[in-house]
């Protein structure tokens, strides 16, 4: 996700001489020496040179031995993308072991019997599509949200930040998509559900836990018209698509008509986490 300020260092300001300016010329001229003090002098030079020289060489190839053709102080991470695919996967890799244990108590709870767990059985199922559990199939919009083209990054004098794609811009178009009625939304194809955050992390915005790069594709599964008219009638949208218009900005926006979109049933965790207040201990 991008986004940010681009802070400029502060341009360095000119001193005056002042008063100060006698003193500088007196610690910069130079002392006066007698000859004995200047062979001396000559003396420590003749044999401290030689000495830095061999100890600096002496370092030079101790680092050659232990780098083994390598760089010994590599950048981190050299690739945004790709730091950002391999914690991606790393992700899908835990996702997959709470389905696998989450199938398991499903099957443990399916095997309970009785008339009250059968009763909480039939609730929950109820629940489970409003809740985002259940997939969804049917027509609906795709709108891609991009950072503006590296050129008009590079070569602009104003604000940056309009330029860049933030998490109020991915939030605004899915509140606007679930105002049009939207029967399921996604975001780089992760359903939305109650619990979902979204927010910036670096150069990427992190979704239910995840970082994903723009550009950000989110789709809405409804009415196609009632979407586009919310869409419309967004003022925050609205205010975006004339930045995306403006050659100047060129931030990306794209919408598209879909005759059929996919949303996945939500498979994240469910538990919610919130904070508690500390109680004062002088309250008792």
């Amino acid at each position: 996700m991008t986004g940010g300020s681009h802070a400029r260092p502060p341009e360095s300001g000119r001193r005056g001489d002042g008063d100060g300016s006698e003193q500088r010329r007196r610690l910069r001229a130079p002392g006066l020496r007698g000859p004995a003090q200047s062979r001396r002098g000559r003396g420590l030079w003749r044999v401290g040179t030689p000495a830095v020289v061999l100890l600096c060489g002496g370092l030079f190839v101790v680092s050659a031995a232990n780098s083994d053709g390598t760089d010994l102080r590599p950048g981190r991470y050299t690739d945004l993308a790709s730091l950002v695919q391999d914690e991606a996967d790393q992700y899908d890799g835990l996702r997959q072991r709470v389905a696998d244990l989450d199938s398991q108590v499903q099957a443990l709870t399916a095997s309970t019997s009785g008339k009250e767990a059968r009763r909480y059985h039939r609730k929950v199922a109820e629940l489970k599509d409003p809740a985002g559990l259940v997939p969804r199939t049917g027509p609906g919009i795709t709108i891609t949200l991009s950072d503006a083209p590296e050129d008009v990054i590079n070569s602009t004098t104003g604000n940056v930040n309009l330029l860049l794609v933030h998490q109020q811009d991915i939030q605004a178009v899915v509140n606007a998509l679930w105002n049009g009625g939207a029967e399921a939304v996604t975001v780089e194809g992760q359903r939305i559900v109650s619990t979902t955050g979204i927010k910036c992390e670096g150069n990427a915005v992190q979704l239910q836990g995840v970082p994903y790069p723009q550009p950000y594709v989110i789709q809405a599964v409804g009415d196609q018209g009632a979407l586009l008219t919310a869409i419309e009638s967004d003022p925050y949208l609205q205010a975006y698509r004339e930045q995306a218009a403006d050659p100047s900005i060129s931030v990306g926006w794209d919408l598209e008509l879909e005759p059929t979109v996919v949303a996945p049933a939500y498979d994240g965790l469910l538990d919610f986490s919130y904070a508690t207040p500390l109680v004062d201990q002088a309250d008792g």
